[in-house]
């Protein structure tokens, strides 16, 4: 039963890394597009003047 216990964990964290690489096989990567911007643009906030 304590094999179990150990090996169990060992196990599972094992299909979950095999999945993740067969993920990152499966499904390409997206090359950024040249007219996307790195970063969202700023939100345009309009504040108010004080006076």
């Amino acid at each position: 039963m304590a094999l179990i216990a150990v090996l169990l964990p060992l196990l599972m964290l094992g299909v979950v890394l095999a999945l993740g690489r067969y993920e990152e096989l499966l499904l390409p990567r997206r090359e950024p597009d040249p007219f996307e911007p790195a970063t969202p643009p700023a939100s345009q906030v309009r504040h108010q003047t004080l006076g």
